[in-house]
C-alpha cells in the first residue's frame, strides 16, 4: 500500500509540474498573464478606492458633528 500510495503522489506531482508549465509557456499564456495582471491592479484599485471612501466618510462625519 505504501508503494501505491508514494507511487500515485509522485505522478500528482509530476502532473501538477507539467499543468504549471503548460500555463507558462503554452498557447495563450501570455494573455492569461496580462489578464492576471489586469485582474490584480483591478482588485487593488477596488481595495483602496473603497477604503479612501471609508475615510473620507468617517472624516466627513466626524467634522460635520464637531461644527453642529
Amino acid at each position: 500500500m505504501d508503494l501505491k500510495k508514494r507511487s500515485r503522489e509522485e505522478l500528482e506531482n509530476k502532473i501538477e509540474h507539467l499543468e504549471r508549465l503548460i500555463a507558462k509557456k503554452g498557447v495563450g499564456s501570455d494573455y492569461l498573464s496580462k489578464a492576471e495582471r489586469i485582474q490584480r491592479d483591478l482588485n487593488l484599485a477596488l481595495i483602496l478606492g473603497g477604503t479612501a471612501v471609508l475615510v473620507g466618510t468617517a472624516a466627513w462625519t466626524l467634522l460635520s458633528s464637531r461644527g453642529d
